[in-house]
């Protein structure tokens, strides 16, 4: 059967398989260890080592020679979870943990527990009591902790296993896992930390006890019971996050104390040898500080405060204290803030960075050195490392694109993904790259990109290749919403809208309003209002990219979105149909009290407090409204934004007598990794979209990927 791009992008796992990923640098500076799959079809990541002078590259572990069926049917539910909320569709070993000198890795599969010796390259299974989760070697290598179920328990490589914490009468409570908002919107994985010598352990206790009890069934199969969920939704009680220190030596936990009545967000920890340091939040999240803590007793002292009228932002990587090769002797904390209307790297609290410069995360940190990644304020479509020491900051990319890093002792490695260029790739100092197997696009984007403007946000335009100049129908294919960026210099951000141009459409993209790397105001503008503002600067480019290209039929524009970008698709179809004929709405937020407490109250605040500014962001008094074509899509088994918002728009569609689509999509959460499903979903939007606008199916048209 003939290949096709829809095929491609879903076979593929939008061409993310054969990417070199989870790269660490070990600390001597010599070798870096990742997962990659052996193709870019392949589901399967193994683990690999990689010399940093030369090179070469070994393999240390393959999923399929330890295990006979190497497939994620007996994943535990938290290792489910913990994939949903990192949006991750591969298979294998997709995650990993080393020791502090880089001489054992350990991971999972299929719920039980490997070890791999980095340097003979062999790797075999530890027996405990699983299914295993979340595995981490002590810093000397010999003991291992990890979660099993509701526990934190700790082997040695003998086989030696036993529980840290656990308190099996409450099954509310749970030990050394991130919860629920932490991981999904503080960028917070890991529930426990292993202190630098190997002592104790830092571990969360999570009592979700508070947290109101959702139920999400698969109508599809009446007979499966529904799957209970605790989820805070705006305005309601999140689970309560406590702190502990467990000894080894098997005393008891130590709690450590904070005032978590005002700063109930626990959003970072990290234990290097220059000291334990927590990174705590308001719950309306105009505040924040930094503990250090007493390793001994759990007490901490404020060493950071930091407020804000609108909101503070979680800025990656901060909130630690680095010490000269970890020497304890001296540490500075290094931190982020918003000053002078950036984001700012602050270390010992000396701002070190320009204003023109907007800082995104620290790689890495040490007294002489920090690896940090930031755009300039006026171009948010590039991102680029950069490297600051005592003399100043420096500069480590270049190139137009957006770029990433890993770093260890002296080396740091970049990653680096440019419009010109499929894919990313990670380059060593010696000038070696790592292997990239991933697949070579079916598409090649055809893209203008256009700069900030005072009205406009960065926008892509994308026309169909060997375009004749005649009219062309748009379609709009934002996100644009917080956190989140689609104008980037990067060729496989650009590759399904491509294959929209290339099925006979102008394809128009913004970044407006509230999306990062702008700074400070051009963030902080969207808040109580996440709908008006934002469709308004989608409009502002659609009409500015019309004022230069006369091409664009500005009486058959079409939009479509996801998660975000689906609430702003339906939302416009409902408000400005002057403007959009048809709109395609993917997992959209239709009610924003329906949606968790991190992220909404921090832009709209306490829905009990301000019903008025819900009302006002909300698509289900607009119902009425509709007069344009809307196809709503919905995975069934979503746990983030869970399907009732479909559910209850389509209800308010249909008492207000407002026709419209629904596409129920049965068994998929929030992202569509299943190849079927994810194929068969872009052919099906095309369909739509074609239906709606009155044009021609054209189905053999005879362009790169076609459908």
């Amino acid at each position: 059967m003939t290949d096709t791009f829809p095929r491609q992008h879903a076979r593929t796992q939008r061409f993310t398989l054969g990417e070199p990923r989870n790269v660490t640098v070990t600390s001597d500076g010599r070798q870096v260890l990742f997962a990659r799959s052996r193709a870019g079809d392949d589901p399967v990541n193994c683990l690999w080592v990689a010399d940093v002078a030369s090179g070469a590259e070994r393999m240390i572990a393959d999923p399929r020679a330890l295990l006979a069926a190497a497939d994620d049917a007996d994943l535990p539910p938290e290792e489910r979870a913990r994939r949903e909320r990192l949006r991750e569709g591969a298979g294998g070993i997709t995650s990993y943990a080393v020791d502090e000198h880089e001489q054992v890795a350990c991971f999972t599969l299929a719920g039980r527990l490997f070890v791999a010796d980095i340097a003979a390259g062999t790797a075999e299974p530890v027996d405990v009591a699983g299914p295993v989760f979340d595995p981490r070697p002590g810093p000397g290598g010999d003991t291992i902790a990890y979660v099993s179920g509701q526990c934190l328990r700790v082997v040695d490589r003998v086989g030696a296993d036993r529980t840290l914490a656990d308190e099996p009468d409450l099954d509310t409570v749970s030990w050394g896992s991130a919860d629920f908002i932490a991981a999904e919107e503080m960028g917070r994985y890991r529930g426990f930390w292993w202190s630098p010598d190997g002592s104790q352990i830092a571990a969360c206790r999570v009592d979700e006890a508070p947290v109101r009890l959702w139920h999400i069934s698969n109508p599809a199969d009446p007979s499966q019971r529904p799957n209970p969920v605790r989820y805070p939704a705006a305005g309601t009680a999140n689970a309560d996050v406590s702190l502990h220190l467990c000894p080894l030596d098997g005393g008891p936990p130590v709690e450590v104390g904070w005032d978590r009545s005002t700063f109930p967000y626990l959003a970072a920890v990290h234990w290097t040898r220059a000291g334990l340091t927590i990174v705590v939040q308001s719950r309306d999240q105009r505040d924040l500080e930094v503990h250090v803590v007493d390793p001994r007793t759990g007490a901490t002292e404020r060493v950071w405060a930091d407020h804000d009228d609108v909101w503070v932002e979680l800025v990656p990587g901060t909130g630690r204290l680095a010490g000269a090769d970890d020497d304890a002797d001296h540490a500075m904390l290094v931190m982020c803030a918003d000053r002078d209307g950036a984001r700012r790297l602050v270390v010992d609290g000396e701002i070190v960075t320009p204003p023109d410069l907007q800082v995104r995360s620290v790689v890495s940190a040490s007294t002489d050195r920090i690896v940090l990644t930031a755009n300039p304020i006026d171009d948010a479509t590039v991102l680029h490392v950069h490297r600051w020491t005592p003399a100043g900051v420096e500069l480590l990319t270049d190139e137009p694109g957006v770029h990433g890093a890993a770093a260890g002792g002296d080396t740091t490695i970049i990653r680096t993904s440019t419009l010109d260029t499929p894919g990313a790739r990670w380059h060593l100092p010696s000038g070696h790259t790592l292997t990239h197997t991933a697949e070579q696009p079916l598409v090649t984007p055809n893209v203008m990109l256009a700069p900030h403007g005072e009205r406009v946000g960065a926008t892509a335009l994308l026309l169909p290749h060997g375009h004749d100049g005649t009219a062309l129908p748009v379609l709009l294919d934002p996100y644009g919403g917080p956190h989140a960026q689609r104008v980037v210099r990067s060729h496989n951000a650009m590759l399904t809208p491509q294959w929209f141009a290339d099925q006979g459409f102008a394809v128009l993209v913004c970044d407006g309003r509230g999306t990062p790397g702008r700074g400070s105001a051009f963030e902080r503008a969207v808040r109580d209002d996440l709908a008006i503002g934002v469709l308004d600067d989608q409009i502002a480019s659609l009409h500015e990219a019309a004022a230069h290209h006369p091409e664009l039929d500005l009486s058959r524009v079409a939009i479509r979105g996801w998660s975000f970008g689906g609430y702003l698709a339906a939302l416009a179809v409902m408000v400005r149909p002057d403007v959009f004929a048809a709109a395609i709405a993917g997992a959209p937020v239709t009610e924003w009290r329906l949606y968790d407490t991190h992220y909404t109250e921090r832009y709209l605040g306490d829905p009990e407090r301000r019903p008025e500014v819900y009302d006002a962001n909300s698509l289900l008094p607009l119902a009425d409204r509709l007069a344009r074509p809307l196809l709503l899509v919905h995975g069934l088994a979503d746990d983030n934004v869970v399907a009732a918002h479909t559910l209850q728009l389509s209800a308010a569609l249909l008492a207000a007598g407002r026709p419209h689509e629904v596409l129920p999509l049965v068994g998929v959460t929030h992202m569509t990794p299943q190849e079927i499903v994810a194929e068969n979903l872009l052919l099906h939007q095309l369909d739509f979209l074609r239906r709606a606008l009155d044009l021609p199916a054209d189905a053999d048209r005879a362009v790169p990927g076609g459908a």
